[in-house]
């Protein structure tokens, strides 16, 4: 494999992860499931659409759950600082020949969606309607109590290639990784907004969406969330967890809602603003990487995903698995 270099030198400044756009065939259970159970905020709701965000958050949105025919991913969302930024990030991505086009989107301003080589749909906005945060409002905690969206992760079907496009091509500093046996690139996690990861990708047929994450403030939140799931019909939404990472250090929860999208509950990782930060690397064989603590992950873990809209998927070219229980 091979570590490259921060990019520091591209023309445009993406500030963060910002959003994930599901399809989901039931917006009524999907409701019940964001924001009775997990207390997401309902910003609003439209004739086929919810728009919710977390206590915190001053923007409309960080899930859009959109009503489809099948479930799938419609995009994942990133937020750049300036206007300006659009104009030179689609310059530079046209000139890679790289697909980009303008869309319409609710409650944002120019939208850019970009379709990546490896077949990745992602949507770059800098202003967005704002509303209300609710992160003094108590009376509005409920669920874990959510505070922000916090990173995607993707299952790519070859993730040195993957990787080497989010840092050459979109200036993200990697954090941490893991490589095989012969050295091969097998996972990454990389950030712009200075904690451990925006986006973090991982071998595996695709490209699909493996989980969208929202930070809470305390692992408390998490076991809270754990007893509100289990006394209000959503035990069997639990697949692993709760537990902490190797990578990361993240306290975590993966459950499944109604569509059978992942979400991370996730709390505990750490700064990683220096531009001297040196990337840890993970062994593929030593089990600590993905649970320091906890049981083991579950098959579907590795092996179950989101789809993105109409977008074909790929066998991962890589052989190398992780140890999977039984």
């Amino acid at each position: 494999m091979k570590v490259l270099k921060h990019n520091f030198n591209l023309p445009f400044n993406i500030i963060r992860c910002s959003h994930v756009e599901y399809g989901v065939k039931d917006l009524d259970a999907s409701r019940k499931f964001y924001v009775d159970t997990l207390g997401l905020i309902e910003t609003e709701r439209t004739s086929d659409a919810l728009y919710l965000r977390c206590l915190e958050e001053q923007q409309h949105h960080s899930y859009i759950l959109r009503k489809t025919k099948e479930s799938c991913v419609v995009a994942v969302g990133f937020k750049v600082a300036f206007e300006k930024d659009l104009d030179a990030l689609k310059k530079h991505l046209d000139h890679k020949n790289i697909k980009t086009e303008w869309v319409e989107k609710y409650a944002e301003d120019r939208t850019l969606k970009v379709t990546t080589p490896q077949g990745f749909i992602l949507e770059f906005y800098a202003r967005m309607k704002k509303v209300a945060h609710k992160l003094r409002e108590y009376k509005s905690y409920q669920g874990m109590h959510p505070q922000r969206f916090d990173h995607f992760n993707i299952f790519t079907p070859n993730a040195q290639e993957t990787y080497e496009f989010f840092v050459n091509e979109l200036g993200f500093r990697l954090t941490e990784y893991t490589t095989t046996e012969k050295g091969e690139m097998w996972a990454a996690w990389m950030h712009r907004k200075g904690n451990v990861h925006d986006m973090a990708l991982t071998n595996g047929d695709g490209p699909r969406l493996h989980h969208s994450a929202i930070w809470v403030p305390t692992a408390l939140n998490i076991i809270h969330l754990l007893d509100v799931m289990a006394t209000s019909g959503f035990v069997d939404n639990i697949e692993r967890g709760p537990g902490r990472h190797g990578v990361s250090n993240a306290f975590f929860l993966y459950i499944l809602d109604p569509d059978g999208h992942r979400i991370e509950i996730y709390t505990c990782d750490y700064l990683t603003v220096d531009p001297d930060l040196e990337p840890l690397g993970w062994d593929l064989e030593n089990p600590q990487r993905q649970t320091l603590w906890g049981a083991p992950a579950p098959r579907s873990w590795f092996e179950n995903g989101s789809s993105f809209i109409n977008t074909p998927i790929k066998e991962a070219k890589m052989e190398a698995r992780p140890i999977i229980a039984n």
